[in-house]
């Protein structure tokens, strides 16, 4: 929680406190007068109180993330006290009046009690509280250092779900940072603490003894006399030095033992959960008498009985007339809400992407039983980003009962694209031609790409792979159909938003281009339309900084959007190529009969929605099915299928093969680059083509 200072007092405060940390380095060499001293001692005191109530008061640690800092420099301001302390009493025989009333008043005058009350006071900030804080800090700091990576994935998980934002994600990560900062730090201030009651102990023993020496010898005073006045003295020094730093000890021991962030500070927590059980205080009352009438003190015993029985009583009321309240307001709340003009604006949004479970798959997103699908989706998604070159939005992931408990279904702006069914607590054993018939399992089809497959047990896992097939569990089954999903669809997914995101990230790197092109040339719609053409053949807009050069290039001589994308794919037409090619950088492609291309290009028709084909239906089927019988003479080869023809037949024979072969490539003669070796081997010459 952030604190508003008015930026008056704030504004040298940074030049008074670097003024104030080299004046206490000063004042171990300086001597200073009595008075001086005892204004320097109340600050001392005054800082540790106001330290004590800052750590009462936090609701969380980092709230006082100056703390580790802060304890540096009042150890260090302690003991620059107890250096000029030390000199005056051995100079002077005095140390102000401030030590002087606290040897007259806190121990009664009385060297030997002053002595004993002294060591206590170091016993319990050295022993128990610095002690314990300093084990607290080192063991929050390293559970705050393992804890990071989980943290980070489950901040990138809810970024996912969509619980929370961009801006807020960097915020849990910048605290996350901050907090194994502070308790780091803490670990280390903790040693200054403990140093300084070590200090204490020592400079104690040097002032009694010098103290001591210089009375009888530089001052001619007797040795009962001296032993009584330095004594006295140096026990009243030690309890003006130790009253603060046990203020501060305590500071940190509440300040590291917090146990996380809150809605109230330390007494609001202390009161709200002690006295929230009337039952708690009622059995402990009578315990007290129970103890009185055992012959215990009466008076005491059964004047704290009567309070916690009257606080128990007076709770259990209060809770009464509090659940009577909610319950009115609950009910006054609902009434209001059915008189209301019904809203449903929140019922009109539709999310991009949807992935809908069945009861039976909860627990591959349920962390706390092992699952990490959320994790891979955020993986997908840098993946998406790094291949295609676009955000993917995010994906919902929610259960449906009205499922099959093992089904799941993919969904695109509301609509179903996909889908499939899992076994959860199983592998998915593929590719062992044939091999994996033997043994035992649920046959079934992959759903990313349809192969034969089957579903084992985990103990057949390892005799799965002995049979050369590809087993994987269940989460990579589902992440892998999810990938191919986003890749297929990219071309829908892609709204005017996202492209409007990614032309503003190339107009901070490059805005000359940005500014040419957009609005002047072409508007943010026929951008997303070329770019949606690219994503449909898989083409990455990664390189959008030379897309758009190349838009500006071309735009000024026409708006066609068909024509402007196949001048951006020979601009990429290296990117395009490198997946198809070999290791002898040999290309294998098929060549279109001259006659049935020039057919193409002469039934092109233009349109306001872009060219078509209008190609006799007979002839389309004889030219699809001459196309599908070299696809798979290629195929079977073990070569990828390339169609090399005109750029203007390109993109028109894509949209009538897209469906029924989605695997072929077409590429036109003008994305052949140099350098790539082009081997044509076959001819695409349909039966009807005339």
């Amino acid at each position: 929680m952030a604190v508003t200072v008015p930026k008056r007092l704030l504004a040298h405060t940074d030049i008074l406190a670097a003024l104030g940390l080299v004046g206490i380095v000063v004042m171990m060499v300086i001597p200073l007068p009595p008075g001086l001293l005892d204004i320097l001692i109340t600050l001392n005191i005054t800082g540790a109180v106001l330290t004590l109530m800052m750590s009462f008061f936090l609701k969380e640690p980092l709230e006082f993330s100056v703390l580790p800092s802060l304890l540096l420099t009042m150890t260090l301001f302690r003991l620059s006290l107890n250096i000029s302390t030390t000199r005056l009493i051995l100079l002077n025989g005095a140390a102000g009046q401030v030590i002087q009333q606290f040897g007259q008043f806190v121990i009664g005058g009385n060297p030997v009690v002053g002595f004993i009350v002294f060591v206590i006071l170091v016993v319990v900030q050295f022993i128990v509280i610095t002690k314990g804080a300093e084990r607290v800090s080192e063991v929050a700091a390293r559970f705050t250092l393992d804890a990071m990576p989980g943290k980070q994935m489950a901040i990138d998980a809810d970024l996912n779900a969509g619980i929370i934002n961009d801006e807020q994600a960097r915020e849990r990560r910048r605290k996350i940072q901050q907090e194994a900062d502070f308790y780091g730090s803490m670990d280390g201030a903790s040693k200054f603490v403990k140093g300084d009651a070590i200090a204490a102990i020592i400079i104690l023993f040097i002032n009694i003894i010098g103290g001591f020496i210089a009375g009888v010898v530089l001052r001619g005073m007797s040795w009962p006399d001296a032993l009584h006045t330095y004594t006295l003295l140096t026990i009243g020094d030690g309890l003006v030095s130790q009253i603060p730093a046990l203020l501060i000890s305590t500071a940190t021991g509440l300040v590291v033992t917090r146990a996380g962030a809150s809605e109230a500070n330390l007494g609001q927590d202390l009161s709200r959960q002690l006295l929230s059980a009337p039952k708690a205080l009622f059995i402990t009352g009578a315990v007290l008498i129970l103890l009185a009438l055992l012959g215990l003190p009466k008076f005491p015993m059964l004047l704290v009985a009567s309070v916690l029985i009257l606080a128990g009583v007076l709770i259990r009321r209060t809770k009464k007339a509090e659940v009577g309240q909610e319950s009115a307001a609950a009910r006054e709340s609902a009434l209001a809400e059915s008189k209301k003009p019904e809203n449903v604006l929140g019922l009109l949004q539709v999310d991009h992407m949807e992935l809908e479970l069945g009861y039976a798959l909860i627990s591959l997103v349920d962390s706390q039983q092992g699952g990490d699908l959320l994790d891979r989706v955020v993986l997908i998604r840098r993946q998406i980003a790094g291949e295609l070159g676009f955000i993917v939005p995010i994906i919902r992931i929610r259960d449906n009962m009205n499922l099959q408990p093992n089904q799941y279904v993919i969904k695109l702006r509301g609509a179903e694209v996909a889908g499939g069914e899992l076994l959860a607590d199983q592998y998915l054993a593929m590719g062992g031609g044939g091999k994996e018939d033997k043994i035992p399992g649920t046959p079934t089809k992959e759903p990313a790409f349809g192969l034969e497959a089957k579903w084992i047990h985990a103990m057949y896992r390892e005799q799965a792979e002995i049979a050369g097939c590809t087993v994987v569990d269940a989460p990579t089954v589902l992440a892998t159909h999810l990938t191919e999903v986003i890749k297929n669809e990219a071309w829908e997914i892609l709204s005017r938003q996202d492209v409007k995101t990614l032309v503003e990230n190339v107009r901070r790197q490059s805005p000359a281009v940005v500014e040419e092109l957009v609005p002047d040339l072409l508007n943010l719609g026929q951008v997303q339309k070329i770019l949606s053409n690219l994503l449909r053949e898989r083409v990455s807009i990664r390189d959008l900084a030379t897309i758009l050069e190349t838009l500006a290039d071309h735009a000024p001589a026409g708006k066609d959007l068909d024509k402007l994308t196949e001048h951006v794919r020979q601009a990429l037409a290296r990117p395009i190529l490198q997946p198809l090619l070999g290791k002898d950088k040999v290309l294998p492609v098929l060549t279109l009969d001259p006659k049935v291309e020039q057919q193409i290009l002469d039934s092109i028709q233009p349109s306001d929605y872009g060219s078509y084909l209008s190609l006799d239906p007979q002839v389309l089927q004889d030219l699809i099915q001459a196309l599908s019988r070299e696809v798979e003479k290629m195929m079977l080869k073990g070569q990828s299928p390339v169609l090399v023809c005109a750029a203007l037949v390109r993109i028109n024979l894509r949209r009538v093969t897209e469906r029924q072969l989605p695997q072929l490539t077409l590429l036109s003669y003008n994305e052949l680059v140099p350098g790539v070796q082009v081997q044509a081997v076959g001819m695409v010459v349909p039966g009807h083509a005339g």
